[in-house]
């Protein structure tokens, strides 16, 4: 029989319409995992059974009348501890923030939730203001690999891609500036979602500015295209969000890969190392496209690595976020993320238009690309999950996280939809991820071609996790 903990949130709400469940069981059901997994993995800074426990009462009447409050109403849902939840502190990883405030707001996208009648189950765990690709701070501690707890569940959304991957809830809400929601997705098996900038409003401003997007983190495509149904409404507290959807993001979800243009870029042009348990494992899931109709040709998107463009514009963000602070908490701070706010604060306007030049000449290089190919099919990684608590692999000579991430912030640079879907293991059972970007407002296409994978074969081959 399939645990409550194990179904999708569209499955969930199905339950909720034909009277099998209640919201409230789910919710227990929910907590217990949460419980469960907290000693092992540290996904949460916070857990709020009794609140979430009235919140499922509610939903469960609503469902009772038949008058259910929207898209996910008494669906449990995680939020990352970087956006606003009204009743919460935002910690942020850092303990340079102090509990004492009155948290009486909640960012848009926790708002949007808030009235579809979404369970608020807890904050995950974020490194310090988000800093990197794996999570572990000052404040909370390391968040471990719900395939194997000696491992990275990436970053910096690790918390929320252990809940989803582990049962505590099927819906959470990550950030990623740099690949934050996609990185960890591809670690812990579960499906991550960048939308394009704007797409999913986002307030407070980012002090990473527009390289920072909202995404969805879930089980499988569907349950993203639901998620952002719901978050994608516009907000006037974000000046640079978009307008309206027409539809529904479920609306030709099932319309399948056929007579699509994909570019299958192993290494973009050879210039990351990719391991071969990877490798093996992306071409795979390549090939599953063609054989579904879509056109695929091996073909780079010809840039240089725009790492020293995406670091100017990083760790001035970075030296932005602690400049408010005073000296004296400062010194509170991870010592990787004072390192690179003192090499940011070094940076002149100059260096900064200099890094939006070659940030607009990418953006420029990959709208021509998209005219000829309308997917980019790449790694999410070129690695899979190494040992938790660094943030860098062991022995691999790289100096900071963008060293394995090559993959995934060039996209954020150039504002795409980026998504990355499960698409097998390597011979340690770690989960590998392939990433599939299409360009900018093309969010459909990548949602379409996630679930045409999603219908080949279960997260393809990555089991769940038992831990």
């Amino acid at each position: 029989m399939t645990e409550l903990t194990d179904l999708t949130a569209v499955q969930l709400v199905d339950g909720y319409r034909k009277g099998e469940f209640s919201p409230v069981d789910v919710t227990r059901a929910v907590l217990r995992r949460a419980e469960e997994i907290q000693p092992v993995v540290n996904a949460f800074v916070r857990l709020d059974p009794e609140g979430a426990l009235a919140a499922a009462e509610e939903s469960a009447g609503r469902w009772r009348r038949g008058e259910p409050a929207g898209l996910v109403d008494g669906v449990p849902v995680t939020v990352k501890d970087i956006l606003l939840q009204r009743g919460a502190p935002t910690f942020r990883g850092s303990k340079s923030v102090s509990e004492e405030g009155r948290w009486d707001e909640d960012a848009p996208s926790v708002a949007r939730l808030r009235e579809h009648g979404a369970v608020f189950v807890g904050k995950t765990t974020t490194p310090e203001f988000g800093w990197k690709g794996v999570t572990d701070s000052p404040r909370h501690g390391v968040t471990r690999n719900p395939h194997d707890p000696s491992r990275t569940a990436g970053g910096s959304s690790g918390g929320s891609a252990a809940a989803v991957a582990l049962g505590a809830g099927p819906l959470s809400l990550g950030t990623d500036g740099g690949g934050s929601v996609r990185i960890p997705a591809a670690f812990c098996g579960i499906f991550g979602f960048k939308p394009t900038y704007g797409r999913v409003p986002l307030y407070p401003a980012s002090a990473f500015g527009t390289l920072a997007h909202v995404g969805p983190m879930t089980r499988d495509a569907a349950d993203a295209a639901l998620l952002l149904d719901v978050i994608s409404a516009p907000d006037a507290r974000d000046w640079s969000h978009l307008g309206p959807v027409p539809g529904s993001f479920r609306d030709g979800l099932d319309g399948g890969v056929r007579g699509l243009r994909v570019a299958y870029s192993p290494s973009l042009g050879g210039q990351v190392a990719v391991r071969p348990a990877v490798a093996a494992a992306v071409r795979d899931a390549v090939g599953k496209l063609a054989s579904l109709g879509a056109y695929v040709e091996e073909a780079d998107p010809d840039f240089t690595d725009p790492v020293e463009a995406f670091h100017t514009l990083w760790f001035s963000g970075a030296a932005r976020v602690v400049q408010q602070l005073p000296p004296g908490r400062r010194e509170l701070i991870d010592p990787g993320l004072r390192e690179i706010c003192a090499q940011g604060a070094r940076f002149s306007a100059l260096d900064y238009l200099a890094a939006v030049d070659v940030r607009m000449a990418l953006g420029r290089r990959m709208g021509v690309f998209h005219e000829t190919y309308d997917l980019l099919v790449t790694p999410a990684l070129p690695v899979t999950a190494f040992e938790a608590g660094v943030e860098v692999p062991g022995k691999s000579g790289l100096r900071r996280w963008t060293g394995w991430t090559p993959f995934t912030y060039p996209f954020n640079l150039t504002q795409q939809p980026a998504a990355t879907v499960p698409c097998g293991v390597d011979g340690d059972g770690l989960p590998v991820g392939v990433q599939i970007v299409a360009s900018r407002h093309a969010d459909a296409v990548v949602l379409r071609a996630a679930q045409a994978l999603y219908g080949v074969g279960a997260a393809l081959g990555v089991p769940r996790p038992t831990h």
